[in-house]
């Protein structure tokens, strides 16, 4: 008896820490869609953290131009369009090409903050079927491999996410030379 209690606690353990590793995908509530999104405070006036955005662009995307669909210095404001890929594993082990994922970006800039914004993200095909769809296990058509999808889709705006704080950071100031 007190066997058969050990293994259950254990295994409710298991499951709770299961459901603690889930990953979290933020739904905007009037639209019901996916949507990141965050207000990061750094200092720097509106311009200052405009042209280190753009610094970040440059080094983050290949073709900043191209991805990037309105660059506003006066209404601080930097929006873009982009894609990536996502992938499986079949039987075999071997990666394979799952499709592309186009997203959304805004930036917008103030007094010493700047939010960032993704959304309409959708799986690039004829349809451009929307992410939100993966949710929803109970849908007939679910694949597992939807999951893997919404994780690659978080890992990849974490590292967006990630590098833009980075780049956003205000250069050390630099001591003069008193000799």
């Amino acid at each position: 008896m007190k066997a058969i209690i050990v293994l259950l606690l254990v295994f409710s353990g298991l499951f709770l820490h299961a459901q603690h590793d889930k990953r979290v995908i933020p739904i905007d509530e009037q639209t019901h869609k996916i949507k990141f999104k965050e207000v990061v405070d750094v200092e720097g006036s509106k311009d200052e953290l405009f042209n280190r955005c753009v610094y970040w662009l440059n080094e983050f995307y290949k073709d900043p131009s191209r991805v990037t669909t309105l660059r506003d210095v006066p209404s601080g404001k930097i929006a873009g369009r982009h894609q990536f890929r996502i992938y499986y594993y079949d039987t075999d082990s071997v990666k394979v090409n799952a499709g592309l994922v186009r997203y959304k970006f805004t930036i917008e800039f103030k007094e010493n903050r700047y939010r960032y914004t993704i959304d309409e993200l959708v799986l690039k095909s004829t349809t451009n079927l929307p992410l939100e769809k993966w949710l929803d296990e109970d849908d007939p058509a679910y694949d597992p491999r939807w999951d893997q999808y919404l994780d690659q889709v978080v890992d990849y705006v974490d590292n967006w996410n990630t590098t833009l704080k980075e780049k956003m950071k205000p250069e050390p100031k630099k001591k003069e030379d008193d000799w």
